[in-house]
Formats: C-alpha cells, sequence, structure tokens
C-alpha cells in the first residue's frame, strides 16, 4: 500500500504561523462567527445565511454598477459592459438562493419567525442603493433607514448623483440629442417614460451598426434588468409559497406588495421602443 499523499512534498505550504492563510485573508474567522440564531429552529441558521450571502452579492452589485457608472462618463464606455454584465450574473446567483430558500415549509418557517421581529429583507440599505443607484428612486424609502443616520446620509448620497440610466441618456444625447427637460431633471425622483428618449433609443437599434457601442449598452441595460426582474418575481413566489398572504415581518403587505414591485420598469424605454421596430 502506497503513502498517503503529501502536497507538501510538492511544494504546497503548509505551516503558517506567523504567514498569512487562505482564512486570514478572507476574514473566515469573523464571517463564520456572524450566524446568530434567536431560536431553536433548524431552519433558522439557512434563513440567515441565505439573507447574509445575499447581502454579500449585494455588495459585489454596488461595487460594480459604481465602476460602470463611472466608466460610462468616460471616453471610452466599453470597459462598464463587462460590469454590467457582471451585475447580471450575480443577480442569477441571487435569483438561484431563493430555490435553497424554498426547500423550507411554512411550517418550518413558523418555528422561529416570531424572532425576527420587526426585522424584514424591505430594510436591506443595500437592495435600497442598488435600486437607487438603477434609478428608482422613492423618497419614501429613506423612512426605514432614519434611525441610523449613516445609512441616511449614504443614501441621499447616492440620490444626489445621477443613476446608472441618467449616464446612459448622458451618452444617447452625445449622439442624438435629447430634451432640456430630461437632462436636467431632479435626480432625486424617478426618470419617467418619454417618448423623445424612446425615439433616440430607436435611432440606435434601427442602426446598431452604426452605433454598436450604445447599441451593446442598451442591450447590456436590458440583460441587467431582465435579471432584476427575474429576482423580483422569485422574491414574490417564495413568499408566497412559505407565507401565503401573510403581512411580512417588517409590516409591509408582503406579496401583495412585492407584486407592486414587479410593475416597477427600470429603463421603460428600452423596453417600449422593441413594439415599434
Amino acid at each position: 500500500m502506497s503513502d498517503p499523499y503529501d502536497p507538501g512534498a510538492e511544494g504546497a505550504q503548509m505551516s503558517f504561523d506567523g504567514r498569512m492563510s487562505y482564512g486570514d485573508y478572507l476574514g473566515l474567522t469573523a464571517l463564520l462567527e456572524a450566524q446568530h440564531p434567536l431560536s431553536n429552529a433548524h431552519d433558522e441558521m439557512l434563513f440567515i445565511i441565505q439573507h447574509q450571502t445575499s447581502e454579500l452579492w449585494m455588495r459585489l452589485a454596488i461595487h460594480e454598477l459604481s465602476a460602470a457608472r463611472q466608466a460610462l462618463q468616460g471616453e471610452d464606455m466599453r470597459p462598464a459592459f463587462k460590469m454590467l454584465a457582471r451585475v447580471s450574473r450575480i443577480f442569477e446567483q441571487l435569483n438561484s438562493a431563493w430555490d435553497v430558500l424554498r426547500t423550507m415549509t411554512p411550517s418550518d418557517y413558523t418555528t422561529f419567525r416570531e424572532a425576527l421581529g420587526q426585522s424584514s429583507g424591505f430594510q436591506s440599505h443595500q437592495y435600497r442603493q442598488i435600486e437607487f443607484m438603477l434609478g428608482n428612486r422613492n423618497l419614501s424609502m429613506l423612512r426605514p433607514h432614519a434611525h441610523r443616520a449613516d445609512l441616511t446620509t449614504l443614501l441621499e448620497a447616492e440620490l444626489a448623483q445621477p443613476s446608472l440610466y441618467d449616464v446612459a441618456l448622458g451618452a444617447l444625447h452625445r449622439v442624438v440629442p435629447l430634451p432640456e427637460g430630461v437632462l436636467t431633471r431632479d435626480l432625486r425622483r424617478p426618470h419617467l417614460p418619454n417618448d423623445a428618449v424612446a425615439e433616440a433609443w430607436s435611432v440606435i437599434y434601427r442602426d446598431p451598426q452604426t452605433h454598436w457601442t450604445l447599441y451593446e449598452l442598451a442591450e447590456k441595460l436590458v440583460d441587467l434588468e431582465d435579471y432584476f426582474r427575474r429576482w423580483r418575481f422569485n422574491h414574490v413566489t417564495t413568499v408566497e409559497r412559505v407565507i401565503g398572504f401573510k403581512r411580512g415581518t417588517g409590516g409591509t403587505g408582503g406579496v401583495t406588495y412585492l407584486k407592486r414591485m414587479l410593475e416597477v420598469e427600470l429603463f421603460p424605454e428600452l423596453w417600449h421602443l422593441r413594439t415599434g421596430l
């Protein structure tokens, strides 16, 4: 019988006294000690990890969206396309997470739901920041974060700058002029569908070879919203499957509230123009 395989014999580092290890670099001790169930229910660990990992993915999405927005304001927009594609893949991962959470039955959830108190994913400041970055700017959504001055400052700072779509419209304007009102609107408010914007995007779609960079940007935005819509839809389906039409722990209407969010369009003209092409 041969001796057990020893990676160290081939040069693998096996001693980390005073040296950086995998766990050190990733801060795994803090990460893996961040789960603190408040009940004895088996499925509460699933619930906590599902939401914690979702927040980590959202942190990466914010990182990528910030860089993409900056790149779109430069002379070469193409680096932003990879970042936007990555955000779409992030939401694909977030979509897959619902599949794991849906293994929790209504009976499982009731064993620890009371331990959540008034906490709810509705209160995620990172999700709110992503919505604001993508252009869904509803000032009433600042209120759940009013108890934290740092979070309010963060979200207010986001509202003070152009959304991703505002920046994309700025790039479109450099090729097909847009009305002044579109370019100078109140940034704290959501962009509303505009016929002139739809026509400008139609110019791009009717001649993609001439306007390939803007055409690719438009499709990257549609792809992103496609995955974002799927995430919202899966959220609704998961909540309905687990709690039916009960109110959410945070006081929202639960499924009824989430279904209203399905109606929100982030980049409306890019969807509406397709009918007329």
